[in-house]
Parts: structure tokens; sequence; C-alpha cells
């Protein structure tokens, strides 16, 4: 992937900035002039119908200069007072970044279980979807106040491609205090190379990360968990850009030709979404569909509960569940946005009569997107 042409290309971007670039190294506020030109960056894809996610570090950092902690190492505690702490100055500094651009931001705090279990997972996605859907900038951040060691993500980086992996993101871009990767660390090793582009990420590529940022005084990441980052989004079919992030316009420059290092997607985003849901997922159930139904499946249609005759096995909302015609033939697999005993409730009903059965109504039973069709179906 050129880095030019991919960004200008995709339909979403994920956009993960750091401690550093956030929090600078001023008194207890946050870098407004470098948000500021950030935010004009990011409203310049808005306006060519891009969507944009940012992932965005900053809480602690804000929140220790708020609290008066002035030790480097932080009790678990006393990192989550000063997420606590500085979360709200962090959404101030975001918002009055964009509202010059006529954009909404929208705070969005994640644990590792709401990208981990599935039904929260659909449920994050969903609302993410939504926003995005709506012209609002999304600002995600692990929710630091109630996550452990046990349960953390423990850096953005992984964080934001777990996020580029939930939404379908086509780039993810790390910004970082430095242009991307090189055969060594630069700023030890003036011989070292600057890479453009990998495409396979070998243990060699890996071993030329060094560890975290030791010189940027706040975050906790560096190259080695940008590489771990982009292993995830190579596998969900994403592309990641490192560049520097300390310039006022990072996406343009990038556009524009300027340093950085491209991770080449192993596949597309929907094609490694559905292949996790026809390989890497049990089934928990089954719904048996009339023929009508399988029929509107092999088109590309999603599945209406008024096509289901039966459901079989006990399976949660947004578990994998096998879908069969009338005959036993598995049409394919799908991630049910229904609990097992209200897919039997809705079962042969239109759409316009599931809330008046349950209450609410999530759409169709398995939604095109969320459906996998097994080889023999595919068009």
């Amino acid at each position: 992937m050129d880095p030019v042409s991919g960004l200008q290309r995709a339909r979403r971007v994920v956009v993960k900035v750091g401690s550093a670039l956030v929090a600078g190294s001023g008194g207890g506020a946050a870098d407004s002039a470098w948000l500021a030109a950030f935010a004009a960056d990011a409203a310049r894809l808005r306006a060519r119908g891009q969507q944009v996610l940012v992932v965005s570090s900053g809480a602690v950092a804000l929140g220790r200069r708020r609290l008066g902690l002035k030790r480097k190492a932080l009790t678990i505690p006393e990192k989550q007072a000063a997420a606590a702490a500085g979360q709200s100055g962090l959404m101030r500094a975001w918002e009055e970044a964009f509202e010059p651009h006529g954009l909404a931001v929208a705070q969005v705090l994640l644990t590792r279980d709401d990208t981990e279990v599935r039904r929260r997972w659909l449920n994050g996605r969903a609302t993410l979807e939504t926003l995005l859907d709506l012209g609002v900038v999304p600002i995600v951040n692990e929710n630091d106040t109630v996550v452990t060691e046990e349960i953390r993500y423990g850096d953005n980086d992984r964080l934001a491609a777990r996020v580029a992996q939930m939404i379908g993101a086509d780039v993810l871009v790390l910004l970082s205090d430095i242009d991307g990767l090189y055969t060594a660390d630069p700023r030890r090793d003036p011989a070292a190379r600057h890479l453009d582009r990998v495409s396979r990420l070998t243990p060699e590529i890996e071993a030329m990360a060094g560890g975290a940022n030791a010189g940027a005084g706040v975050g906790t990441g560096g190259m080695a968990t940008k590489l771990a980052a982009a292993r995830i989004a190579q596998s969900a079919g994403c592309a990641t850009v490192i560049t520097l992030g300390a310039r006022p316009s990072p996406l343009l420059a990038v556009e524009q030709g300027e340093r950085a290092t491209v991770i080449e997607p192993g596949t597309t985003p929907s094609a490694a979404y559905k292949a996790w849901i026809a390989g890497s997922l049990a089934p928990g159930g089954a719904l048996i569909v009339d023929a009508g139904a399988a029929a509107a499946l092999c088109k590309g249609k999603s599945l209406l509960a008024a096509g289901v005759r039966r459901v079989e096995g006990r399976f949660g909302k947004g578990d994998a569940v096998i879908v069969r015609d009338e005959t036993g033939v598995e049409i394919g697999r799908g991630l049910c946005r229904y609990d097992a005993a209200d897919a039997e409730r809705i079962c042969g009903l239109k759409s316009d009569a599931i809330e008046a059965t349950l209450g609410y109504t999530a759409g169709p039973l398995i939604h095109v997107d969320d459906l996998a069709l097994a080889a023999r179906t595919e068009a």
C-alpha cells in the first residue's frame, strides 16, 4: 500500500495519539496548539467523506498534574485517580479542538473485555458505527479508572488496533516520536536505515524495535508495541502507518510524501472478519431457515426473523450460530443479535412486530456484515 493513496482511499481511519502529543511538556493543560492543528488535519479527511476515529492517551498525564502526583511510578490506585481527574480535561481539549470545524466528538471508554467478549464487542461496535454514521469523531481511551494490570491493554497502540479491527478500518495511523521503523534505533545508531514498507512482520523485523519510549517522560508505548499493534491490524485486513506525530498536520505530511513506515494488510477487513466468524468461533446453536430466506442470504441479504423456522441450541446475544436450510444443508455461520430464547419468540415474525413482542429490537437476527457464507454458497 502506498501511504498517500492508502490514506486518501480509506473509508475509515483510526489514529492513535499518544500522551506526549496530547499533554506536551507544559503545565497542567493539554497542548491546545497541537490538538487544534491535528483537528484541522482530521477535519480535512472528514470533509472528503472519510470517517475518522481517534484513540487518545493523555488522561493520566493530565490528571497527575492536576492532582500534583509528581512521582514517575504511580500505584494502580493513583493511576486510576489520575485518569478520573484527567479524563474531563482531555475531552474538553478535544471538544475545543474540533468545535471550529463543526465536528462533534464523543467519549468512548473501553476495557479489554469490550473487545474480547463477543456480546460487549458487538455493543461497542454498534455504538462506534452509529457515532461515525452520525458524523461524530469518537475519542476512544482505555477506561483506566476501573481496569487493573491483569485486565488492561497496557498501551493504547494495542487498543487502537483492536478498535480498528472492531470497526473494519482500512488504515491505522500510529503517531510516534519517530518517523517510522528503522533497522535499529537511529538515535543511537547513525547507520540505521529507515524502512518505507513492511509486508511481513518476521522475527527479524520485530527485533529491530526497541523497548518502551523512555525519552518522552510520559506514555508507555514504543516501537515494539506499535509492531504488536500492527500485527493485530494486519490480521484484520487493516494497513498500519507509523509516522512522526510531533508536527502540526501529521496526516497531511504523510499524504505529501513525508517519511513513514507502512505495514501492509494481510487481507481485506471484510474478508478477515468473515474468516474469523467462519473458522475461529465455536457455534452455540443453529437457525433453520426456509427456502426464501436461504435464497436471500446467498444473494447478500441479512437474515430476518420472518424467514426462520426454528432455533436449535442455547446461545447468547453475539454468539456464533450455524444457519441451515430445512434439508439440513449449512448455508453459513454468523453472529446472532438475539439470544436463543428471544430468537425463538420472534421466529416467523415480520420486522415491525419484533419490538412489540420483545420490548426492543436489534434489527435482523444476523446482519449480512456478520454472516460468513459457506464456500459452496458464495456467488
